[in-house]
């Protein structure tokens, strides 16, 4: 199966639809799948639902979209430094769905596994409990409450890796793992893009940290350029 193309555009060509629910990976601006993001927001769909630990910032990430009113509903655990996504919130314009920012990457781990749905102690007896299922459990140390959270399954995963085999086995850098391994596996379609492709066997099997067959299009990024949410700077002291 021939899964390396050319570009984001031709990578995600057929995959697009108006008001479909989208798994994206990163963590802040850290591993996020800048690419494929420029290449939705080129291509015009509307209503999209976002499933990510954030929204990037103005005009970054998912920030993008948001400024060209692309996305309707938020699933994410951190929405600071987006002034935009603070502005649409407010006003009614965007949809938001806060999550624990655990129970978000265990929600798509769940989705990827095939699981509907698990119970989990965080946000019981706040207001990411309500309206939904409260159950009791026995540990050994006597009753708790745990509520029900919904595995996610979503229409499309985009993520980013550090290196691919010809073959898409994965391997994320640092941070960038934290999300990008749970949402790559919780879309019916897995579209990657990455820093570099080697040939297949050149990854040592220990170091694999999602396998292929998740993966079914790719496309190399690089070279990127770092991007900074926010700088703090003080005056150089005189010599």
């Amino acid at each position: 199966m021939q899964k390396l193309f050319s570009d984001a555009a031709a990578a995600l060509d057929g995959l697009l639809k108006d008001d479909m629910l989208i798994a994206a990976g990163g963590f802040g601006l850290c591993g996020i799948p800048e690419r494929l993001l420029d290449a939705i927001q080129a291509s015009g769909v509307t209503g999209l639902t976002f499933a990510s630990n954030n929204a990037g910032i103005d005009n970054e990430g998912i920030g993008k979209l948001l400024r060209t009113k692309q996305v309707r509903k938020m699933i994410s655990s951190y929405v600071g430094e987006n002034k935009e996504f603070e502005r649409q919130f407010l006003s009614g314009e965007l949809e938001v769905e806060f999550c624990p920012q655990g129970t978000l990457a265990e929600r798509m781990r769940a989705g990827g596994a095939g699981i509907p749905g698990f119970y989990t102690k965080t946000g019981v007896g706040t207001q990411v409990a309500e309206g939904k299922e409260v159950k009791s459990f026995d540990k050994g140390d006597g009753p708790e409450d745990f509520i029900l959270e919904q595995g996610i399954f979503a229409d499309l995963s985009i993520v980013k890796a550090w290196k691919a085999d010809e073959t898409g086995n994965l391997v994320f850098r640092k941070t960038a793992r934290n999300f990008n391994q749970p949402a790559a596996t919780c879309g019916k379609i897995c579209v990657v893009e990455v820093e570099e492709i080697v040939p297949a066997g050149s990854l040592d099997p220990d170091c694999i940290h999602l396998p292929g067959v998740f993966v079914q299009r790719m496309i190399v990024g690089a070279p990127y350029d770092k991007k900074i949410e926010f700088t703090t700077t003080r005056e150089r002291k005189a010599a």
